[in-house]
C-alpha cells in the first residue's frame, strides 16, 4: 500500500501498519511527538490500522487536532482522579474545547481545595503511565456494561444511539470511559495541565435537566506554554466585564430585582446614552425616521407575525389564555409594531425605501443558566431598524445596512475583532420556518452574493436563521472565548404578506414590499460589556463618562480649579473636580485607577498664567497648556471620536 504524507512524499508498505508505527518508521522523534493522525482528512487514533492507499498526516501538539487529543486524554485522567477520590460521583461528558477541556459530574460543588486535591491525584495517574486501550461493544452489551458500573448518564447517551451501533470505550488501568476518541497512547503524554475552575452546568444544556458540576481545565505540551496561558487568564480576569464593570461602578445586579435585570449606574448609563445619541444621529444622516412604539401587545399581534407559534417560550406572557379575555406579552422585537406604522397610510412606490429606526427596549425570557453580566440579559436596549423596500431596492439597501454596521464597528475600534456569518435555515427541519424552500434558497443566495461582492470573509451556518428569514450575524468573542452575536442584518421576503403590507406601483397595482430587519450596533448592554473587555475599562475619550478630572495642588487653588471645571463644562466636556484635602500624588494615583483619560493639575503658575498642567493616559505628562488650547484639542478628539493609542502604563 502507498501512504502519501503531508509533504507529498510516499511511503510503501507490504502489510497493514498502525498510524503510530508509520510515524515511528518516519522518525523516532516524530513518533515521540505524535498525538494522533489525520487519515484522508479524518482525525484518527494513533492505534488506527492503515490497510490501503491513503493520505496521512501525523499530528503533533503543534496541530490544533493534536493538542485537542492531549486535552481529551487529560479529561479522562480528570474523570479517573475524581472517581478515585469520590467513588460515588456519576460521570457525564468530558470533551476537549478550544481553551482546554472539561468534565461534568453528578456531585456536590467542588471547592478550590477540592480541585487542588484532584490535580494531585491526576499527577499520580500521569506518573503511573497507564496505556489507553480502545475496545468496542454492541449497543446492548454497552448499556449493560455501564449499568453495572452505575453510570446512568452514560447509559442515556448509549440509548440515544441507533440499535445497530457499535460503541467504543477507552480504558486506562482500572478506569474505563465511553468515548469515540482519539486519545494519546499513554497518560504519560500529558506534560503540563492545570484545573482552572468549577461551576454548575445543566445536563445536556437544558434547564429542565439535572444540575451537574463541571470542572474546567487546560493542558499544553510544554510547561512554558501553560505558564503563558495562565498569565493570559489573569489578564482576562482583570478585563472580565462582570468584575471590572462592577468595580468601575458601571452596573450592578440585585437579587430582589432579578437575574438578567442589571442596573446601569450613572457612569454606565452615561456611556450608553453617548452611544445611543451617536447612533440615532448617524441613522438620521442616513435617512432613517424614528418611531416610538409600545413595550407590549396583545397575543393577536404575535400570532400574525408567527412569534406566538415559533418563539412563545422566549417571551414574557402577561395573562392566561384559558381564563383571560385578553393576553398580552412584553415585546421581544419591534418589527410588527413598525409594520403598523407603515400600514397607517397607503404607500406609493415613490415613498420607498422607508427606513424606520427605534431605540427599542426588548424583553426575552432567557434561561437562568444563560445569564451573564451584561451579555445575556432579560431586558435590553437595541438600535433596531426596519427598512421597507421595493424588491429592486433590496440589494443596495442591504449593502447600506452593512456599511452602517461597519461604520459603527470602525468608530468603536472593534472592526478587527469580529467575524461575519451567513445564518441559514435548516432544510431538514422546515417546520421551524415560514416561507417556501425556493424563497429561502433565493434570499440566502442574494446575501451570499452581496458578501462576496463586498469582499467580506464569512462562514455559513445552517439552522441559525430566524424563522422568517436568513441573516448576516456579526460575531465577537468575549474574553473567555464565548461567541455572541453583536449585530444582525436580516433579509425578509415573507412577513409583508402575513401583515398584508403593500405599496402601489407605477401601474397602480398592489405589490408586496421586502423588509430588512437590522441593528446598527446591536444591544447596547452587550456592546458596553464588549467595550469594557476590549479596552480593560480605558475607553476612548469620547465614550468616557468622566473625560477630565481637575486636581488643585492645594486648597489655595480650588477657586481657580472651579473656574477651569466650569469652562470645561461650558464646552460640553464631562469633568469633575477633586478638591479633597489630599496630597496631589494621591489624587493623581486615584485618577489613574479610575481610568480617566485626562487630569489637569493646577497650582500657582497655572492660576497666574491661565494654564493647566496636562497629564493623560496616552502620553503621560503633556506639559503646560493654555486652557483654551486644551479645550480645543480634547473637543476635536471627542468630536472626531479619535482612539488615541495608550503609550503610558497606568502603574507609572
Amino acid at each position: 500500500m502507498k501512504i502519501t504524507l503531508k509533504d507529498g512524499s510516499v511511503k510503501e508498505y507490504a502489510q497493514s501498519m498502525s498510524v503510530y508505527d508509520i510515524a515511528l518508521d518516519i522518525s523516532e522523534g516524530l513518533a515521540r511527538a505524535a498525538c494522533a493522525g489525520e487519515l484522508n482528512g479524518e482525525v484518527v487514533d494513533l492505534r488506527t490500522m492503515v490497510e490501503k492507499d491513503c493520505e496521512l498526516n501525523i499530528l503533533t501538539a503543534n496541530d490544533k487536532a493534536g493538542l485537542s487529543t492531549i486535552r481529551h486524554t487529560a479529561s479522562h485522567v480528570l474523570a479517573e482522579a475524581v472517581k478515585r477520590l469520590y467513588p460515588n460521583v456519576k460521570l457525564a461528558i468530558g470533551p476537549s474545547i478550544d481553551t482546554g477541556f472539561y468534565y461534568d459530574f453528578e456531585a456536590e460543588p467542588f471547592s478550590r481545595e477540592d480541585l487542588d486535591n484532584i490535580e494531585g491525584e491526576m499527577k499520580k495517574i500521569i506518573k503511573e503511565g497507564a496505556k489507553l486501550e480502545k475496545f468496542t461493544l454492541p449497543r446492548e452489551e454497552a448499556i449493560k456494561f455501564m449499568e453495572e458500573k452505575d453510570e446512568p448518564y452514560k447509559v442515556e447517551l448509549i440509548r440515544d444511539l441507533p440499535e445497530d451501533a457499535v460503541i467504543s470505550f477507552y480504558s486506562q488501568g482500572e478506569f474505563t470511559d465511553l468515548c469515540a476518541g482519539p486519545h494519546l497512547m499513554s497518560t504519560k503524554g500529558i506534560k503540563a495541565f492545570k484545573l482552572i475552575s468549577s461551576s454548575g452546568a445543566y445536563w445536556r444544556g437544558k434547564s429542565e435537566n439535572a444540575m451537574l458540576q463541571r470542572i474546567y481545565g487546560t493542558a499544553f505540551n510544554k510547561k512554558d506554554e501553560l505558564k503563558e496561558y495562565l498569565e493570559h487568564l489573569e489578564d482576562i480576569k482583570k478585563r472580565d466585564h462582570n468584575k471590572l464593570g462592577r468595580e468601575m461602578e458601571l452596573f450592578t445586579t440585585v437579587d430582589v430585582i432579578g437575574q438578567g435585570l442589571p442596573l446601569l449606574m450613572p457612569k454606565g448609563a452615561k456611556i450608553i446614552q453617548t452611544m445611543q445619541r451617536w447612533v440615532e444621529d448617524e441613522e438620521e444622516k442616513r435617512g432613517y425616521i424614528r418611531t416610538k412604539t409600545p413595550l407590549m401587545a396583545k397575543s393577536d399581534l404575535y400570532r400574525i407575525s408567527g412569534h406566538w407559534d415559533h418563539y412563545k417560550e422566549g417571551m414574557f406572557v402577561l395573562g392566561d389564555e384559558e381564563t383571560d379575555k385578553e393576553v398580552f406579552a412584553l415585546r421581544p422585537m419591534t418589527c410588527p409594531f413598525q409594520y403598523y406604522v407603515y400600514k397607517a397610510s397607503q404607500k406609493s412606490y415613490r415613498d420607498l425605501p422607508l427606513r424606520y429606526g427605534e431605540t427599542s427596549t426588548l424583553f426575552r425570557n432567557e434561561d437562568s443558566g444563560e445569564m451573564h453580566g451584561l451579555t445575556r440579559v432579560r431586558q435590553f436596549t437595541i438600535s433596531e431598524g426596519h427598512l421597507i423596500v421595493r424588491p429592486d431596492q433590496m440589494v443596495e439597501e442591504f449593502k447600506g445596512c452593512l456599511a452602517l454596521a461597519k461604520y459603527c464597528l470602525d468608530t468603536l475600534g472593534v472592526s478587527e475583532d469580529v467575524t461575519y456569518r451567513l445564518s441559514k435555515w435548516d432544510p431538514n427541519n422546515q417546520e421551524k420556518y415560514v416561507g417556501s424552500a425556493q424563497v429561502w434558497e433565493e434570499t440566502q443566495g442574494h446575501i451570499r452574493n452581496i458578501l462576496q461582492e463586498l469582499e467580506i470573509p464569512f462562514t455559513e451556518e445552517e439552522g441559525e436563521a430566524a424563522f422568517y428569514g436568513p441573516k448576516v450575524d456579526i460575531q465577537a468573542k468575549n474574553v473567555y472565548g464565548k461567541e455572541d452575536t453583536m449585530i444582525t442584518i436580516q433579509w425578509d421576503a415573507v412577513l409583508a404578506e402575513q401583515f398584508d403590507m403593500y405599496y402601489v406601483d407605477q401601474n397602480g397595482e398592489k405589490v408586496r414590499p421586502y423588509i430588512i430587519h437590522r441593528t446598527a450596533m446591536g444591544c447596547y448592554e452587550r456592546t458596553l460589556a464588549w467595550l469594557i473587555e476590549k479596552y480593560a475599562g480605558k475607553f476612548p475619550t469620547w465614550l468616557c463618562p468622566e473625560q477630565v478630572r481637575v486636581l488643585p495642588i492645594s486648597e489655595k487653588y480650588v477657586d481657580y480649579a472651579k473656574s477651569v471645571e466650569a469652562k470645561l463644562k461650558e464646552n460640553g466636556i464631562l469633568c469633575t473636580l477633586d478638591n479633597r484635602s489630599e496630597k496631589i500624588g494621591y489624587k493623581i494615583r486615584e485618577t489613574r485607577l479610575a481610568k480617566v483619560p485626562y487630569m489637569l493639575v493646577v497650582g500657582q503658575k497655572e492660576e497666574e498664567e491661565n494654564l493647566v498642567s496636562v497629564r493623560s493616559r496616552f502620553a503621560g505628562d503633556e506639559g503646560q497648556k493654555s486652557l483654551d488650547t486644551f479645550i480645543d484639542e480634547i473637543s476635536r478628539e471627542i468630536r472626531t471620536k479619535e482612539i488615541r493609542k495608550e503609550v503610558v502604563e497606568e502603574s507609572k
